[in-house]
């Protein structure tokens, strides 16, 4: 694959039209469980905690994250998509979906859960320890090239959307996909830690993921995998424009339903989750964590889902990790 363009549905959420959700009037009458895949403290995990905030105000409920983590995503994924489609267990569906799959770990698929919208959607990042002797992409990438295997890189476990976002872009650009090794981690945070102590030559989180070390100078971001720069590292290059094959990748985290949720019960949700996603409550939080404001409907997050299964398929198949169920 020379080129995969993963493109935002929507960066700048816009006002709930006073018509568009007429006729959704469900509400939750007790708490709801908002189920998370992944462990407390990362980022799927912080806008979920925020969006269920701010669904209890809207709703007057309780509502209860509990994170369900295990099998790479397979655990809480498959736990959001056999709940009862009654609209007391929804849960942030991220861009795992559309790779376990892929990976053979489980039959589950996007279409085995009911999308309700898009709340982010951050793209992947090269970053580096201060003193690294890499300044460009370009030059990772020679030094890959000269010396195959010799650099070593990390962001998430084998296979997880990081690693896919390195070894794509490797792949894009006509590298061995393992010509920058792997080395596995809990996560961003901990593969951030492996960086300082000098284990590892690079990482590819989000850049909202490095935005504090950034800060301090700890590390430097060589590159985002974008075709638009990041509100709060705009200077940062884009692999769209730095790249002969233009790789990009984000990854992305929804609200997401049961299998044959009532489109009743969807839209009531859509409904409340847009008007949260175009507040100011919702944009200080998105600010805080140096992260633009997302925002895809049902319809638009449905469409997102089906592209992104055909594109990391390819990626997957192209890196020679396939093992489809």
């Amino acid at each position: 694959m020379k080129k995969t363009a993963f493109a935002a549905v929507a960066i700048v959420a816009t006002a709930l039209s006073s018509t568009a959700f007429a006729a959704c009037e469900w509400k939750p009458e007790r708490p709801v469980t908002l189920i998370v895949p992944w462990g407390a403290g990362g980022t799927t995990d912080l806008n979920s905690r925020q969006m269920a905030t701010l669904l209890q105000q809207h709703f007057g409920v309780p509502f209860n994250v509990v994170n369900r983590t295990g099998g790479n995503g397979v655990t809480g994924h498959t736990a959001i998509s056999q709940s009862r489609p009654d609209g007391y267990t929804i849960g942030a569906a991220s861009v795992e979906i559309n790779t376990m799959h892929w990976f053979g770990l489980t039959p589950l698929t996007y279409t085995d859960i009911t999308p309700i919208a898009l709340i982010n959607q951050p793209a992947a990042s090269v970053l580096v320890a201060k003193d690294s002797e890499f300044q460009t992409i370009g030059q990772i990438l020679d030094h890959a090239r000269a010396n195959p295997g010799e650099l070593t890189a990390s962001g998430t476990s084998l296979g997880g959307i990081w690693h896919l976002a390195l070894a794509g872009m490797l792949n894009a650009e006509g590298l061995d996909p393992q010509a920058i090794r792997w080395v596995p981690s809990q996560g961003s945070a901990s593969a951030l830690q492996e960086l300082l102590a000098g284990g590892v030559d690079m990482v590819t989180p989000s850049l909202d993921e490095g935005k504090a070390l950034i800060d301090a100078g700890e590390v430097r971001a060589v590159s985002y995998m974008s075709d638009k720069p990041s509100e709060f590292a705009p200077d940062v290059p884009l692999t769209a424009t730095e790249l002969e094959s233009g790789w990009t990748l984000a990854a992305y985290t929804t609200i997401s339903g049961p299998a044959d949720l009532p489109e009743e019960i969807t839209c009531s949700y859509e409904a409340a989750i847009q008007d949260i996603v175009a507040s100011p409550e919702w944009a200080a939080f998105r600010q805080s964590l140096g992260a633009p404001v997302v925002w895809g409907d049902a319809a638009q997050l449905s469409a997102l889902m089906t592209s992104y299964d055909e594109s990391l398929g390819g990626t997957i198949k192209a890196i020679g990790m396939a093992k489809e169920q």
